[in-house]
Parts: C-alpha cells; sequence; structure tokens
C-alpha cells in the first residue's frame, strides 16, 4: 500500500506522515527533503535556481538517501548529512523555485517511483496524489489556514535558534501557496479521489490516528 499526503506548506504534512509510517510500520519517503537537498546543492555551489537545464544536471551528480535514523529521517547528500541544513529559512525560501522545473520534477518523480515501489510507503508532498503516485490505495489532503500554518513554521524556527518574523512569515506562505498552485507541471491541488482534512484545530494525534484508521479500512483490516 502507498500512503499519498498532500497539502499546502506548513499544513503539518511531514510531522504526520512520518508518524503514519511509524505506526503502520512502512517507510516513509520525504520528498520535501529531496527538492530541499538540491536547493541546498544549488546555494552551496551558487547554482542559478532560476535554470532548469542547470539544476537537472547538478542533479544527476548528486546522490540523496533518506534513512531512518532515532530523531527522524537523516538525509544524505552524496554521503553529507544534511538533514538539519536543508530547513533553514534560506532554503525554505528558494525550494519552490527550484520545484517548479519540468527537468527537475521529472528526475525527481521518478526517484520517488522507484522507492515507492519497494514496499508499503508513505510519501508527502503537494503532487503525489496527483502526479506522483496517481494510483496510490489512500489520499490525504491536509489543510489549515495560512495564519496557523505560519504560526507552525515559526515556532519550528524559533526553536531551532533562527531569527524569524510572524508577519513576514503568513507573506512567505501565501507566496508559496500561489507558486505551488499555478506552476505549470504538476501544480498543488486536491486529487479528486483524496479525503480533506482540516487539521487547524486538530491535534497532529487525531490527525494521524484518522489517517491511520483509513488505511486499515482500506486494507480490509
Amino acid at each position: 500500500m502507498n500512503i499519498a499526503i498532500d497539502g499546502p506548506a506548513g499544513a503539518g504534512k511531514s510531522t504526520v506522515a512520518k508518524l503514519v509510517a511509524e505506526k503502520l510500520s512502512f517507510v516513509y519517503i520525504d520528498t520535501g527533503a529531496m527538492y530541499r537537498s538540491l536547493t541546498y546543492a544549488a546555494l552551496q555551489e551558487n547554482v542559478n535556481i532560476n535554470d532548469g537545464a542547470l539544476l537537472s544536471h547538478l542533479l544527476s551528480e548528486k546522490e540523496i538517501e533518506l534513512k531512518n535514523g532515532k530523531q527522524g529521517t537523516i538525509v544524505l547528500l552524496n554521503g553529507e548529512d544534511v538533514t538539519e541544513e536543508i530547513r533553514s529559512a534560506s532554503i525554505t525560501a528558494n525550494v519552490s523555485v527550484v520545484s517548479q522545473h519540468k527537468e527537475v520534477r521529472n528526475d525527481m518523480v521518478e526517484r520517488q517511483r522507484q522507492l515507492a515501489k519497494k514496499g508499503h510507503a508513505v510519501l508527502d508532498g503537494r503532487d503525489i496524489g496527483t502526479y506522483v503516485l496517481p494510483h496510490a490505495e489512500l489520499k490525504v489532503f491536509l489543510t489549515a489556514t495560512v495564519e496557523e500554518r505560519a504560526k507552525r513554521r515559526y515556532e519550528e524556527l524559533i526553536n531551532k535558534g533562527e531569527q524569524v518574523h510572524f508577519k513576514q512569515l503568513i507573506h512567505d506562505i501565501s507566496k508559496r501557496d500561489e507558486m505551488d498552485s499555478n506552476r505549470e507541471i504538476a501544480p498543488l491541488k486536491k486529487a479528486i479521489d483524496a479525503i480533506e482534512l482540516d487539521t487547524t484545530s486538530l491535534t497532529i494525534d487525531q490527525v494521524v490516528n484518522r489517517i491511520t484508521d483509513l488505511a486499515k479500512e482500506r486494507a480490509g483490516q
């Protein structure tokens, strides 16, 4: 079984997907981390993030590995642990630009599909149910208000010691929503057969339990 969890930035996809995978003993495939890793590499190597061809070439030289660790998924870029680095504000601000290029998405999607074929998996992103895994057995679309999503991201970054402004986060998330929803290749949208969950007033445990219950229903348990 493959479970696709989609939704806009800050809706809680990654946190929920990790916990659902853990609860069901599925593999968690962090697709966002894959795009973030390429963004990190591009910024480190001064590659123009507006040039899809250059980014595609850079990606062809990179091996992105996702491994389970005690504190969650460990992200390796050509063997280097970049788990923390790819969650910085600068990566968050640029990853939508990187991910909108057709050449980049084609490569990433193929990598993600191959990972999903290996067994029961949970994938989260913006186009998993519509594009990456259109035949996933369970599709969930998480939403939340922009203010709630900004609040979550604010608390996450503050806890990491980063200096951020709440109003700027609201602006950045709104801008990212617009970019993700209007990109030419595989835009952010709810799959026709996806179940929508508004997480604004729900706890993480409530969302996780709802999705695991749905998964068990689909599996006939």
